[in-house]
């Protein structure tokens, strides 16, 4: 059977829990997605957008230097850090915004939390010329100045979320307050595979181009499929486009959670792994709650993952077995940040160095024929300012892992 059912359905999980007043609206674009995603002109438009102004396909990278230096696996990265704008984002973006002309939409609107959903959709707006505003935790502005400079220099109305956690959360209760007052000429552009349906399939669809390119380049580089398959899951946009077009072969497929500051700690975005299922911004899923079904706060140092729920799918691939999810600490996503720019000279974004670093764990404990891949979900400029700070906070301790890998320090382990 194919996921999701035609109610937007995964198993249990998914739906439509939302009020009255926005179900015209997802009727409406549960409609206008069906019609555009049968349309070849709709298709190719969206693959000439894709190719020409984002600059797919991204390239399948061989980090050479990083496996000999753990030992042990292959691990080839996604080079999804390398489109327009700089992160996976603007495949999703580039499909919505063409939805949303379909429909004769004049404004747009988005939540943000690392800024780079903020930055694709300000820059397709802009693009085609129409009206924006993102929403964004006042948390999140903190950490994420850059982004912000980038969204209101495209023409953007960053709008600053004060209430609750001040993070994406809060950002994403806002954005649908503003899409149920002006649903008549706005478009509600979501960054994630959650929401109500159609939201999860929609996204899924458009970012699934992740993981057909990965299909054919591994295939061209190894002559077979990848053994394992790693993304950080926060929504999840990123870990369904590389999974979802593997998800019949006999590939391990494994999402990465954010840990934060420890599972026992209560400072973690790690939903799938710590949470339980419930209903969060329309759709049932697995989320952080406590005892009363209140909501829990979402931490992590990287702002892309600070989320209380999930995407529908992943839940049920959860609960199938078909993937498995585990968790990596905000000093464990740290080292991977700084080893991948060494060995690699690439910053991946600190949302990317969660899934860097299982890469991390695993490749030593496994034979030098197994191929991992690891979708590099972004580029790391925006993290730079917050990585320093908490480095020169931590002092000494983490600046062991540069020496261990840089110059002269570095030592293959093979």
């Amino acid at each position: 059977m194919e996921f999701p059912d035609c109610k937007g359905h995964f198993g249990i999980f998914g739906g439509q829990f939302v009020p009255e007043t926005l179900m015209p609206a997802l009727e409406e674009l549960t409609l206008a997605y069906e019609e555009a995603r049968s349309d070849p002109s709709f298709q190719e438009e969206l693959n000439y957008y894709l190719k020409d102004y984002v600059g797919r396909p991204t390239p399948l990278y061989f980090a050479e230097r990083l496996t000999r230096y753990l030992g042990g696996a292959k691990i080839y990265l996604k080079r999804e850090d390398l489109n327009h704008t700089g992160a996976h984002k603007i495949n999703n973006t580039m499909g919505q915004i063409l939805l949303a002309r379909r429909m004769g939409k004049k404004r747009v609107i988005a939540e943000t939390g690392a800024g780079q959903h903020g930055v694709a959709t300000a820059t397709a707006a802009a693009m085609f010329g129409l009206e924006c505003a993102v929403y964004m935790g006042a948390e999140d502005i903190k950490r994420q100045e850059l982004n912000v400079y980038r969204m209101r220099l495209l023409g953007a109305v960053v709008v600053p979320v004060t209430a609750g956690s001040r993070t994406l959360k809060d950002a994403m209760n806002e954005a649908i307050r503003d899409w149920v007052t002006n649903v008549e000429n706005t478009y509600y552009l979501l960054g994630s595979v959650g929401g109500p349906h159609p939201y999860p399939v929609m996204v899924r669809n458009f970012q699934s181009v992740i993981g057909r390119e990965v299909k054919e380049q591994v295939l061209a580089a190894e002559g077979r499929l990848p053994d394992f398959l790693v993304a950080c899951v926060g929504g999840g946009s990123n870990a369904m486009g590389l999974f979802y077009p593997f998800l019949d072969d006999q590939v391990q497929l494994i999402g990465v959670e954010a840990a934060g500051r420890g599972l026992d700690t209560g400072k973690h975005a790690a939903t799938l792994s710590a949470g339980r299922p419930g209903v969060l911004h329309g759709a049932l899923s697995y989320l952080l709650q406590d005892e009363y079904g209140q909501v829990l706060e979402a931490y992590s140092i990287a702002a892309g993952l600070d989320y209380p729920g999930v995407g529908p799918e992943h839940s049920f691939l959860k609960e199938s077995g078909r993937a498995r999810y585990t968790t990596v600490t905000d000093r464990e996503a740290l080292d991977a940040f700084q080893l991948l720019s060494r060995t690699e000279g690439i910053i991946p974004a600190l949302e990317s160095a969660h899934a860097v670093a299982q890469a991390v764990k695993m490749a030593p404990t496994l034979e030098r024929e197994k191929v991992i891949v690891v979708n590099l979900s972004g580029r790391g400029d925006k993290d730079v300012p917050e990585v320093a700070k908490f480095l020169r906070v931590e002092g000494s301790g983490r600046e062991n892992v540069i020496s261990r890998c840089s110059g002269e320090g570095f030592t293959d382990r093979v």
